[in-house]
């Protein structure tokens, strides 16, 4: 499998890393830091400086509860720091379920939009993606945050979570997106039960969303099933910002797999590590590895000689 490229977006041949900018006073692992527009620009022109190929830009919390701000808020939050950005060259994503939040972010520059419902919750969407010719990325979603683990209710995780986003994907094309422009995000933690062990599942199947021939994205950042993973003694979860090293972890393993892109909020070691992951990729057919005629590799040659040794008195030390 190979890293898909997208139309409009960096392509290194390696997987890109997506960097995150809340501009909420209430998102799950960093909320308040960057809702100051100025904050929030030099944060993302910062993220850049650290490896991040895109950044991100939210203006509506998504965390496990949340309840949605207007349209009016969210317009507010995110265009100014889009705005900036886009003008220092930054390539940005616009995190948002709203058809006219989405046109509005296009418009002050940003190159793609990232949509946490899939076109679910604005049926406009697809329309406006399709219009603006960017990219789109479609998560798998149930529905908002503050219901979002009562659907969390499998048979099999993998293929009902595959099936429905191929059923979303099918409605987009259908209002004209280019499917070059589209990217797949299985959406870890949402409508994802940590108890039943949902997000490990995706993450170990990746190759089914792969298979699709679409480009994956994968977003485990700072995700509540990592601090349950990583709990003390004491049964309590590690926080948020003590998961960034298990985030790690999971940016080398669908890396080396080819996911197409990250989305993470602590960028350097995430940096770091597709670009190991590219380096293992790169040798993974290595032809001097199949340059060997002889079935029998250079351990084997050294074990049957020293066998062949060891038949002769003459060799045996005395």
């Amino acid at each position: 499998m190979t890293t898909a490229g997208v139309p409009g977006l960096p392509s290194p041949g390696r997987c890109l890393v997506m960097g995150v900018v809340n501009v909420t006073p209430d998102s799950f692992s960093d909320g308040g830091a960057w809702f100051d527009p100025d904050k929030a620009i030099r944060h993302g022109i910062d993220l850049v400086a650290e490896g991040a190929d895109v950044v991100d830009v939210g203006g509506e919390s998504t965390r496990p509860g949340a309840q949605r701000v207007s349209q009016e808020e969210e317009l507010r939050r995110v265009v100014p720091v889009i705005e900036a950005l886009a003008a220092e060259g930054v390539p940005v994503s616009v995190d948002t379920m709203r058809a006219e939040v989405a046109e509005a972010a296009v418009a002050a520059g940003a190159r793609l939009v990232n949509d946490v419902s899939g076109g679910v919750a604005d049926p406009d969407m697809a329309r406006v993606v399709a219009a603006a010719r960017v990219p789109y990325v479609v998560m798998h979603w149930r529905g908002h945050s503050h219901d979002m683990y009562t659907r969390a209710v499998y048979r099999d995780v993998v293929r009902e979570v595959r099936d429905e986003l191929l059923v979303r994907v099918d409605a987009i094309l259908a209002a004209g997106v280019d499917p070059s422009m589209i990217v797949l995000d299985p959406g870890l933690g949402f409508a994802k039960s940590p108890e039943a062990g949902h997000n490990w599942s995706l993450i170990a199947h990746l190759d089914a969303f792969l298979d699709t021939g679409y480009a994956v994205l994968v977003g485990a950042s700072r995700k509540r099933f990592l601090g349950k993973l990583l709990a003390g003694t004491d049964g309590i979860p590690r926080s948020f910002i003590d998961c960034d090293d298990a985030t790690v972890a999971i940016t080398s393993l669908v890396a080396a797999a080819g996911a197409w892109c990250v989305r993470v909020h602590r960028v350097r070691p995430n940096a770091d590590a597709v670009r190991v992951a590219a380096a293992i990729r790169a040798h993974s057919d290595d032809r001097a590895y199949r340059a060997h005629t002889d079935d029998r590799s250079p351990i084997e040659d050294r074990a049957h000689t020293d066998l062949d040794r060891s038949d002769d008195p003459g060799s045996i030390d005395q």
